[in-house]
């Protein structure tokens, strides 16, 4: 089985399913626990947007020109309180519209310890399995990107906003109360929180009320010393599979980021 590598799929069950793309084809992880498997990058990379042949990935799979142009792959992506929507610059403004001016989430996490995230109405749970976390819990719904940002810049003052992806991969992530620390984290922004109202409007963000949602992901043995696979360094990876973890596959012998490889043409075997 060859083709090009895309950010593995996973659905919520208990444990989470997770299936492999490669080009066309679906490769049922799960079904290979305790197996031998090898993966081979075959040196070609395909740009996943316009399919152009590439000699470098950029932003998880795009050729240099649809990086400098895509609005997908814009700064403000990775620091959505920098949306420049409202000032007319987005590079695509159909595509801010149909991502960016939408609804979206802050919750809290438990993925390497409790941390603050964001995220698309339409992408959960999947931004919680991508992200590894064992625990989430939607805190406000707002009405665009930046206004996301912006609530999550200002709890990032008192919590993380990244996950320590070796601690997460090792399992260090004892459980936490996430509604305790909701009702802790929000009176200390309350004062940001009315800013944002003024600017925005009462309705922007609303405070919500859920429960806290469970993910118990397929990992046999926790490494205790995490090692990575390059395919830049090394072209064939070749490992006992333990589990799978975020966007992680887990060796016997070392990890590798699935989505750090998109669009990377590679076989597969067991």
């Amino acid at each position: 089985m060859q083709g090009t590598l895309s950010k593995l799929k996973a659905t919520l069950t208990n444990p989470i399913q997770y299936q492999l793309p490669i080009g066309d084809q679906l490769v049922n992880l799960n079904d290979y626990f305790g197996q031998e498997i090898t993966l081979t990058f075959t040196g070609n990379i395909y740009c996943c947007s316009c399919g152009k042949k590439t000699k470098k990935s950029y932003s998880q799979g795009h050729c240099f020109v649809c990086m400098k142009k895509l609005a997908s792959c814009d700064m403000c992506i990775m620091k959505p309180e920098t949306c420049h929507y409202d000032q007319g610059t987005c590079r695509e403004p159909e595509w801010g519209e149909a991502n960016c001016m939408i609804p979206h989430y802050v919750y809290l996490a438990n993925t390497s310890g409790l941390k603050v995230g964001i995220t698309r109405h339409t992408q959960i749970p999947t931004r919680w399995i991508d992200q590894g976390a064992t625990q989430a819990l939607p805190i406000f719904k707002v009405q665009t990107r930046l206004q996301s940002g912006l609530v999550e810049v200002a709890l990032a003052n008192f919590i993380a906003d990244k996950t320590n992806w070796r601690n997460m991969l090792k399992g260090i992530n004892p459980e936490l109360d996430l509604k305790q620390s909701a009702q802790e984290l929000i009176p200390q922004i309350q004062a940001k929180l009315d800013e944002l109202a003024q600017l925005f409007g009462a309705t922007a963000i609303e405070r919500l009320d859920e429960e806290v949602v469970d993910l118990a992901f397929p990992v046999e043995d926790y490494p205790t010393k995490i090692s990575s696979f390059n395919f830049d360094k090394e072209p064939s990876v070749t490992g006992i599979l333990k589990g799978i973890k975020g966007q992680y596959l887990i060796f016997d012998n070392g990890v590798i980021n699935i989505r750090k490889f998109t669009s990377y043409e590679v076989s597969f075997s067991a």
